[in-house]
């Protein structure tokens, strides 16, 4: 898995749009202004960040070790992922349907409409 192909992936989402954090020259992928991934560069290691539940944040961490805490993020609810471990490219689109779906449920009904969901 490529963060080229994450973020494709993460772009494809109704009402996603794109922008670079200027501090870490990150990718964030927002939807409704509220960020469900971040495609970064981590000591020298292509990861993505996404959003989960705290349970499953954990339960993710203890199971995965590619899988660590948000860098730079909420710990309790954001984990990071290492692109170049052994987590198989189906993960990682379930990861990142599922930190998009939690961003999407906390937004403004006006705005869940306005994107289609």
């Amino acid at each position: 898995m490529t963060s080229s192909e994450l973020l494709t992936y993460c772009m494809g989402k109704p009402g996603a749009e794109q922008s670079v954090e200027n501090q870490r020259g990150a990718n964030q992928v927002k939807v409704g202004d509220a960020m469900f991934a971040m495609v970064c560069e981590i000591d020298g290691r292509e990861a993505i960040s996404l959003k989960a539940s705290p349970e499953l944040a954990e339960q993710l961490r203890a199971t995965h070790p590619d899988i660590v805490p948000g860098d730079h993020l909420n710990k309790a609810h954001w984990n990071t992922v290492f692109l170049d471990g052994s987590l198989p490219d189906s993960q990682f689109y379930y990861l990142i349907d599922g930190s998009y779906a939690l961003v999407v449920s906390g937004l403004p009904e006006a705005i869940r409409q306005e994107i289609g969901r």
